[in-house]
């Protein structure tokens, strides 16, 4: 089925920005999962944007939008809500291109990211309890500034730049097979443009949307046709909990693009964490675990064949990874692993 128009406007603007992002992003290396064959058959390619200076692909979104704005709109201000990795991109991309910015970060945000943003030099402000309520309030206050306001999701330009990790990943594969792609989802930006990437360049592959169990918001607003709230639990994928907005672009997108769902229930998170510290040497957060247990999941569930995961992010406390390691399952295979 030939992508809608909003899909190929989306792999299109990707297409265009890729040579300007490269400029100021680090181009991840997509590396085998050399323990996947032992625990499930088929061979995972680790897309490590995790390596991002940043620690997070969230700076290629955020690129991509203050490349769209002038150097006036840039240097007068921008908003942005974040959870703690798109501050941490947006900040990050100012200090390439020039401009100031206030991140609104709700009251359950991350320290170590707020603080990792504040040392940036811009303007943190705790507003809202949940990272909707932060969201709402964030363009508001871009409003009433007229400032311009940076999604961490619900835009074009945004959506369009995490795209680039999808364009990548066709580029590295070097016409080499790959039967599914793996991304964690939030609010949908990154598996949007990851999905027309790659489904723009190789229509056979399938998309899998990873989420934690304990808040999948997009998978619940898919599933209902509409942007839905739900009761969500505490999860140590951070940087994907939260709602969406109501009038997001992500939900047509996810609709379309994204073949399967996957919720991953904590222990097994915890259980992809602990695999990539002692199988990779690979220091990695919630939400990349996310989309490794899942990829780790579609190995088992069609084996000998080859999936690429996006390894969105490393920004995780120290406290908050004890915590998981001490409570992680291990893996099948692991005591072999060990052994030899």
């Amino acid at each position: 089925m030939p992508l809608s128009l909003l899909a190929q406007l989306v792999a299109a603007r990707t297409r265009a920005l890729s040579g300007p992002i490269r400029d100021h992003a680090v181009l991840t290396p997509l590396v085998g999962l050399r323990v996947a064959a032992e625990l499930c058959g088929c061979e995972i390619l680790v897309k490590r944007e995790h390596l991002q200076e940043t620690g997070s692909f969230k700076v290629r979104g955020a690129l991509a939008k203050l490349m769209s704005l002038s150097s006036d709109q840039r240097h007068r201000g921008v908003v942005t809500a974040s959870t703690g990795n798109h501050g941490l991109g947006v900040a990050h991309a100012l200090s390439a291109l020039g401009g100031s910015a206030v991140v609104c970060v709700p009251e359950d945000a991350s320290p170590v990211k707020v603080a990792a943003i504040r040392r940036y030099g811009v303007d943190v402000r705790v507003m809202g309890a949940q990272p909707a309520e932060t969201e709402s309030l964030a363009r508001r206050l871009a409003c009433e500034a007229q400032l311009s306001y940076i999604s961490p999701y619900n835009d074009l330009d945004v959506i369009a730049g995490q795209g680039t990790v999808g364009s990548e990943i066709v580029e590295q594969l070097d016409g080499r097979p790959v039967d599914a792609v793996v991304a964690a989802v939030g609010g949908g930006g990154l598996v949007s443009g990851v999905a027309a990437a790659i489904k723009s360049a190789l229509p056979g592959v399938r998309v899998i949307g990873a989420s934690p169990a304990n808040d999948a918001a997009m998978a619940a607003s898919v599933r209902a046709g509409k942007v839905v709230q739900i009761d969500a639990l505490p999860t140590i994928s951070d940087a994907t909990a939260g709602g969406i907005e109501g009038n997001s672009i992500t939900l047509p997108l996810c609709t379309e693009l994204v073949d399967a769902w996957d919720l991953i229930e904590e222990p097994e998170i915890h259980s992809a964490l602990r695999l990539m510290i002692d199988t990779e040497h690979q220091l990695v957060e919630g939400s990349a675990a996310v989309a490794i247990a899942a990829g780790l999941r579609a190995g088992r569930a069609t084996g000998g064949r080859s999936i690429a995961v996006v390894s969105c992010g490393a920004n995780i406390a120290s406290e908050t990874l004890a915590r998981a390691l001490a409570t992680a399952p291990r893996q099948p295979g692991d005591q072999d692993l060990r052994a030899g």
